[in-house]
C-alpha cells in the first residue's frame, strides 16, 4: 500500500474528533461539492479543506494538487483523511499526498455517497448513509 490507509467514514469522525491534528480534505470536484453536498465538521471545531483531484468536465487530474493542499495549510505531520464520492479517487489522492511526504494521508471508504448499489442508486453507504453531518448550499 502507498498510504496509511484505508478507514470507514465513522473512523474518520472518530479520527476527527480525537486528533487535533486530523483534517478532512474533499477531493471531489466543484460541481459534487456545489450540487451533492459536503461534509461538515463544524460541530468538532474543524473545517473541511477543499481541493480538487481530478477537474471537471475534463476529468484530467489537477497538476497543482499537492501544492494546493499546502496553501490550504496541510503539513507534513498531520493526519489527513482524503474523501471523493465513493472512496477511489480519494485512493489517488492519499498516495499522491503519501509521495509528496504528507505522512499520515487515509483514503475514507465509501466516500461520501458511495458506489452504485443494484438499483442503480448511490446513497446506501458512505458520510451521509451513515448520518454524519453534512450539508447543501
Amino acid at each position: 500500500m502507498t498510504y496509511a490507509g484505508d478507514i470507514t467514514p465513522l473512523d474518520a469522525w472518530a479520527r476527527l474528533a480525537d486528533n487535533p491534528r486530523a483534517v478532512l480534505v474533499d477531493c471531489r470536484t466543484r460541481a459534487e461539492w456545489s450540487f451533492v453536498g459536503v461534509p461538515d465538521v463544524s460541530p468538532l471545531g474543524k473545517q473541511t479543506v477543499f481541493v480538487e483531484w481530478v477537474g471537471f468536465p475534463d476529468g484530467a487530474r489537477n497538476p497543482q494538487f499537492v501544492d494546493d493542499l499546502r496553501s490550504a495549510g496541510i503539513a507534513d505531520d498531520d493526519e489527513v483523511l482524503f474523501l471523493c464520492r465513493s472512496g477511489q479517487r480519494s485512493i489517488g489522492a492519499a498516495e499522491a499526498a503519501t509521495a509528496a511526504g504528507i505522512g499520515a494521508s487515509y483514503n475514507v471508504l465509501d466516500g461520501f455517497e458511495g458506489g452504485v448499489d443494484a438499483s442503480g442508486h448511490r446513497g446506501s453507504v458512505g458520510w451521509r448513509a451513515e448520518d454524519l453531518p453534512w450539508r447543501q448550499s
